[in-house]
């Protein structure tokens, strides 16, 4: 059985958004063109954003599939570390301000910037 790896960008239980991988099974199609189980989705965007883009710490709103089309983003995270992904790369983004939380630009959330010489577009999918 094959897998695609799912790389998800989540809201911790301290409240601090971090990475993860998931596994999601391969269990449909032919041997050669295996395919997930038909997910729903609840539309999507198309962004450009031009050299020298970034943002100030945030939640995502909704969950959303994040795909890059052009360019690279690069993701920040709380204490420093941070994640670069190219065109052809992805991530799940669902790094939700917790529930009654307010939000606070020191413990939440995520930055992100366009790097490189070529603007960064995305295509956002909402889960």
């Amino acid at each position: 059985m094959s897998a695609f790896t799912k790389i998800v960008l989540f809201t911790d239980l301290d409240g601090r958004a971090k990475f993860r991988e998931e596994t999601i099974p391969l269990t449909e199609g032919k041997p050669s063109a295996m395919l997930s189980a038909v997910f729903a989705s609840g539309g999507y965007q198309l962004r450009h954003s031009p050299v020298g883009f970034r943002s100030e710490f945030h939640c995502t709103g909704s969950p959303q599939w994040v795909f890059i089309l052009g360019g690279q983003m690069e993701i920040g995270l709380q204490g420093g570390s941070s994640r670069v992904f190219k065109p052809g790369e992805h991530f799940y983004s669902a790094d939700t301000l917790p529930e009654g939380a307010v939000f606070d630009p020191a413990v939440h959330g995520h930055w992100s910037r366009q790097l490189g010489p070529d603007p960064l577009v995305t295509l956002f999918v909402r889960g």
